[in-house]
């Protein structure tokens, strides 16, 4: 089968580039109705095996931990809840870029980038083999870009929180994502030189890898994500302008609690935060970094080969 078929549907799509008045109050009706999403998954123990064989913390190499599969009942690793709870939406029905409709602003508006988030572990968590409710809400749209103020043209920020309940023991995880919403036709992020972001000059910990097609493919396979920049070469290069496919934003994430959880395996944390800040790239030797600010507190941060810095964040340790 050809991939340049839908290349090209989505390419005479992107003549158009500014958003008419009818989908400007298309929009504006969107963010004023109230938008929720529940969901339930069992944290199957087979599944974070597959999971944990993926993540390059966990596969045996050099410097990771022997692989290990999950027990019932033990507690969930933190943030690997990101492996469930994925709508399961027909192909016919997911957006031009692959991903899922669900909480995405209507046409043009539609090309989704993960931009950021946060968790908050309550109580002891999630447990391995537990019965969880996540429960969505949007709580907050706000539009840049529209008047010009931006140089990146017009965007939209969709805020969401997600609380995990386990049957039995109540909430145990809440989290925040925060995705940017960019319209057809405008130019990717790979059109514009790196951000410049300050990070720590020195590191406490680190972990070094390599994000590959197949660290990618099994990740979306994972989180049954359809995203074609993380799949296709030809759609990032062509439409997104980026070099290669992007590694996907909570596996990023998730690296970097992998990473601070390697070194410190016996802390518990409270809370943790993180921000893309540029496109991490698949092939290219990634290293995670880590530096405590005080006894409770360390700022993370990764840095590919060229010295680019691709995502910041923070975690809190719980107090004794």
């Amino acid at each position: 089968m050809s991939i340049r078929r839908p290349l090209t549907t989505i390419a005479c799509r992107r003549l158009s580039t500014a958003a008419t008045a009818s989908e400007l109050a298309a929009l504006d009706a969107w963010i004023a109705a109230p938008k929720a999403l529940t969901l339930t998954d069992t944290l199957a123990p087979s599944k974070l095996a597959d999971l944990h064989i993926t993540l390059p913390t966990r596969d045996g190499r050099p410097g990771a931990t022997a692989f290990s599969p999950p027990t019932a009942g033990t507690p969930l690793a933190y943030g690997h809840h990101l492996a469930f709870f994925h709508p399961r939406t027909p192909e016919a029905q997911l957006r031009p870029d692959g991903t899922d409709a669900d909480f995405c602003p209507p046409h043009p508006f539609v090309r989704r980038m993960w931009a950021g988030g946060s968790m908050r572990w309550l109580q002891d968590g999630l447990r391995v083999g537990g019965a969880v409710e996540a429960r969505g809400t949007v709580t907050g749209v706000v539009k840049k870009g529209f008047t010009g103020e931006t140089k990146g043209g017009p965007m939209v920020f969709v805020e969401q929180t997600i609380e995990y309940a386990e049957e039995g023991r109540g909430v145990g995880v809440v989290e925040g994502r925060s995705h940017v919403y960019l319209p057809l036709g405008q130019p990717g992020g790979g059109a514009r030189a790196p951000r410049e972001v300050e990070v720590p000059t020195s590191a406490d910990f680190e972990f070094t890898l390599t994000p590959s097609a197949t660290t990618l493919f099994r990740f979306s396979a994972l989180t049954f994500n359809g995203h074609h920049i993380h799949l296709d070469r030809e759609y990032a290069q062509r439409i997104e302008g980026y070099p290669e496919r992007l590694v996907h934003g909570p596996l990023t994430a998730l690296l970097l609690l992998e990473t601070t959880a390697l070194h410190h395996p016996t802390v518990k944390f409270a809370a943790f935060a993180y921000r893309a800040r540029n496109p991490v790239v698949v092939d290219r030797a990634l290293t995670i970094r880590g530096a405590w600010h005080s006894p409770t507190e360390a700022q993370l941060w990764t840095v590919d080969d060229a010295g680019v810095v691709g995502m910041t964040g923070t975690i809190e340790l719980a107090q004794a």
